[in-house]
């Protein structure tokens, strides 16, 4: 299945929140998120893994910048996505979650 680059928001569907996730301190995975006006459904998460940076203020520590998520979805997509832990901008601060590719089945 090739890749394809998308680089657009999408909106959590927030049914059923798993409180470990909460716990540990990283983003609670919907099951559903809405993008193109399509709803689409994680039936398997494939992989996940982090994305780090040095901290801002010169402290030489390392923060998580991004959450990173390989899915397969309901319909078969395989969709890379990621949450930030800190919004783009105030104006986006609602825009924390980003489909960053998309492989349909052939």
């Amino acid at each position: 299945m090739p890749e394809q680059l998308i680089s657009e928001c999408l909106l959590p569907v927030m049914t059923e929140v798993d409180a470990c996730h909460i716990i540990i301190g990283a983003p609670v995975l919907p099951t559903k998120f809405l993008w193109r006006e399509t709803q689409y459904a994680v039936s398997e998460v494939l992989e996940e893994w982090k994305e780090t940076g040095p901290c801002r203020h010169g402290s030489g520590e390392r923060y998580v910048r991004k959450h990173w998520f390989r899915l397969r979805m309901a319909t078969g997509e395989e969709m890379k996505i990621y949450f930030e832990r800190q919004a783009r901008s105030t104006k986006l601060r609602q825009q924390r979650w980003w489909l960053y590719t998309v492989a349909r089945p052939e």
